[in-house]
């Protein structure tokens, strides 16, 4: 137990830094509400008056950006390992991180060949 006294300490601390935070703005913080603050907002998308019969479609540009970061956020997490044991991997390791840019490549193609990368 002695050795995870001091990773259940730390984690006290945080989870008590993280709520006496939220605590203390919600004490000091302005408190000017309006109906303009408490409107719901989506990436420069005006918000619509609700309706019940009214169904709001998003642009597709927004999950084309959504895959973008996901494709260049898992090649990032990969490559980090592969960058830290490259010497001890060898060729093995060399050939698959090669096929791995592959197959991000071809993720990356067909998101520029939709548009994703055009910033209109």
């Amino acid at each position: 137990m002695n050795v995870y006294a001091p990773i259940l300490v730390l984690a006290a601390i945080a989870a008590a830094f993280a709520i006496v935070s939220v605590v203390i703005a919600s004490i000091v913080g302005p408190k000017r509400r309006n109906a303009a603050k408490l409107a719901a907002y989506e990436c420069g998308i005006e918000p619509l008056p609700p309706a019940a019969d009214m169904v709001q479609r998003f642009p597709v540009k927004y999950y084309l950006t959504a895959m973008l970061f996901i494709i260049f956020d898992i090649e990032i997490v990969f490559l980090y390992p592969w960058a830290v044991a490259s010497d001890t991997l060898g060729w093995f390791g060399l050939l698959a991180v090669a096929l791995f840019i592959v197959n991000v490549s071809v993720a990356y193609a067909y998101e520029w060949r939709r548009g994703g990368l055009r910033w209109d």
